[in-house]
């Protein structure tokens, strides 16, 4: 019996995970297929019970649908309670729909496998959309001194802040009160899909400092083109895409795959 997963999303085209979890089942021997679905933007849930009614065993979740995925599931992971939101879908063996977020522990695990140390350092994220929401349990795990959230609306930062205090020493506020220098810098705005750049202070870096982008592609997002000549040590966000990825595997298979020959196989794909 092959079981059948895959990932939703609109647009979905271009998703990688395909390419990710069919190396995964390859590598581990493990008899399941794994196709990208567009699903209608009005229509995610239909798309979801008709896939689990296929005979469908779990899928991944993007955008726009990790709200729509979080309201569907019947039992929920913690740390998809704190972000509320789901990538990763599991149907149970009595047909219930179990939902966890694996995004913020891609991104913890891509920074340790890049050897950024998190504990006692000064973290800035950029942003307070779903995408930060989902990162900052899992971050705020790793001890840092302390996480500023800096976003264009400021009373969204805070207030994303405020969910997470109980969690650590958060804060929120806009990108004019950024007080540098940080050791990690986390794009997580879209800025880097439209070419922009939040306006950021020269001295944002300290020594040492690392820049990462959530985003990845075939040549350094605009965020990184920037930090590049200020200092920053760059990484962007095609490690954590791997290692969510593995997140979710695990969480189905209950085998935990192999990820640095993934990411080469990832990273050469993009130029092409």
């Amino acid at each position: 019996m092959t079981d059948r997963y895959c990932v939703f999303g609109n647009p979905i085209k271009h998703s990688k995970s395909p390419l990710i979890h069919g190396e995964f089942a390859r590598q581990t021997q493990q008899p399941m297929t794994y196709t990208a679905v567009l699903a209608p933007e009005d229509g995610f849930t239909d798309a979801w019970r008709a896939f689990v009614a296929g005979g469908g065993r779990g899928a991944n979740v993007t955008v726009p649908f990790k709200g729509d995925a979080f309201a569907l599931c019947d039992t929920l992971s913690y740390r998809a309670k704190r972000a509320q939101a789901v990538n990763t879908l599991i149907v149970g063996g009595n047909g219930r729909t179990y939902g966890d977020t694996t995004d913020g522990i891609g991104l913890v695990r891509d920074l340790a496998y890049h050897r950024v140390p998190l504990a006692g350092k000064r973290v800035l994220v950029l942003g307070a959309g779903g995408a930060v929401r989902g990162i900052l349990e899992p971050l705020l795990a790793e001890k840092p001194s302390e996480v500023v959230v800096a976003n264009r609306t400021v009373a969204k930062a805070e207030q994303l802040a405020e969910a997470f205090v109980d969690l650590g020493r958060i804060y929120g506020g806009g990108f004019a009160s950024v007080k540098g220098p940080f050791d990690v810098v986390i794009n997580g705005t879209s800025a880097s899909l439209s070419g922009e750049l939040p306006p950021l202070p020269e001295t944002l870096f300290g020594e040492g400092a690392w820049a990462y982008d959530m985003m990845y592609g075939a040549e350094p997002t605009v965020f990184l083109q920037w930090a590049g000549p200020r200092g920053a040590k760059l990484l962007d966000g095609l490690g954590m895409l791997v290692e969510q990825a593995a997140e979710s595997f695990f969480a189905w298979r209950n085998v935990r795959p192999e990820t640095a020959s993934v990411r080469t196989l990832l990273r050469q794909s993009l130029n092409y």
